[in-house]
């Protein structure tokens, strides 16, 4: 039997993140042609994530990114062409990003086989979060096989004509990877550190209640806030502006995964709108409090460690001082749990890949 020839597509730092696991096994293997195609999305992230890896992209579009609708349509024509030229047996993509939607379409329309890595995950609101909710039911929906974090996001795929396989979710295959390098995996003795991230469309408007949220917690004598900015021109000058100069908040540049996860394990409370840190907190035992309204990870609340705030500056003061003072309350979020794995979802995508090749040849 012949190497299967594979294209992985993204262009975004979670998807580098989530796709290492999987690139490093496959790059390993004699039977199989892999190359590993960057959009451009995140043109320093996506290369910086991999790399962390000891990875690098084997082609690059650099394609332009400051305009998300331009981008969407250029990456399908791109990614199109691409394709055409390289025609491989299967398009890996990852999650719900823009790039992963055009290259889904594109891939559709050459009538390639699409795998899809991080498969059925649903918020419920078509509108929330937008696009990627949008992106990832239409990737679904053209996809042969598609690679389910959790027996919930299997369920969500029920009538899909793809092949459905309940793998875990790479994203702790990359923790596990990680961690063992992270420096600092102690939490300090003295200030609580509280990480927090924030960042997605929908937040971006409610950036003065997070910084009033902030600003309120950093009143506390025993607490430490860290908020690694994301590079969104929009996020930065917000909460520059608001939080700039205050001594118990400290503002970062975008880390590297290795440095975020030395951080994270630092933490003794996480304040986020992400999606990552909503899975890679549980396997830490890091209570975790979301500033979204609506999740499309239902497993993370279900296991205990995660709890849905909003974006009210009341009530997220409230539940993170609830968890400051309430040791019993912090206690009942701070058992790890892996409701997407303990680190073998690459080892079990592959398997699905290699039976799908193998029936596919047969037949």
């Amino acid at each position: 039997m012949r190497a299967i020839r594979i294209v992985a597509i993204g262009g975004t730092r979670p998807e580098a993140i989530k796709l290492a696991p999987l690139i490093r096994a496959m790059r390993g293997r004699p039977d199989v042609e892999f190359l590993q195609v960057a959009t451009g999305q995140h043109p320093v992230l996506f290369h910086q994530a991999l790399r962390e890896f000891g990875i690098d992209a084997d082609i690059d579009l650099a394609l332009p990114h400051d305009d998300a609708g331009r981008f969407s349509v250029e990456a399908e024509q791109r990614v199109a062409a691409l394709l055409t030229a390289l025609r491989p047996d299967l398009v890996l993509i990852q999650g719900d990003t823009n790039s992963a939607w055009a290259a889904a379409r594109a891939a559709h329309r050459l009538g390639l086989p699409v795998g899809h890595v991080e498969a059925g995950l649903r918020s419920g609101d078509p509108a929330m979060p937008w696009p990627e909710e949008r992106n990832r039911r239409e990737i679904d929906g053209l996809s042969t096989l598609l690679f389910a974090p959790s027996a919930e996001a299997a369920a969500n795929l029920a009538g899909h004509s793809g092949r459905v396989t309940v793998t875990g979710n790479t994203v702790i295959d990359a923790l596990n990877m990680i961690k063992p390098s992270a420096p600092s995996q102690v939490r300090d003795a003295g200030r609580k550190l509280i990480l927090v991230t924030a960042h997605r469309r929908e937040t971006i408007p409610e950036l003065p209640n997070v910084c009033r949220a902030l600003l309120r917690l950093a009143e506390r004598n025993d607490v430490e806030l860290h908020f690694p900015l994301h590079p969104n021109p929009a996020v930065t000058r917000e909460v520059t502006v608001r939080l700039g100069g205050q001594p118990r908040i400290i503002l970062e540049p975008p880390l590297p995964y290795a440095a975020l996860i030395a951080l994270l394990c630092r933490a003794t409370i996480v304040l986020t709108d992400s999606g990552g840190l909503q899975e890679e907190a549980p396997a830490l035992g890091i209570p975790a409090l979301i500033m979204r309204t609506i999740t499309e990870r239902p497993e993370v609340v279900a296991s205990g460690n995660v709890r849905l705030v909003g974006l009210d500056p009341d009530r997220i003061v409230a539940e993170t001082i609830r968890l400051l003072d309430a040791s019993e309350a912090y206690a009942a979020m701070a058992t790890a749990h892996f409701p997407y794995g303990d680190g073998d979802a690459a080892e079990r995508i592959i398997a699905a890949i290699d039976r799908w090749w193998a029936t596919s040849r047969s037949g």
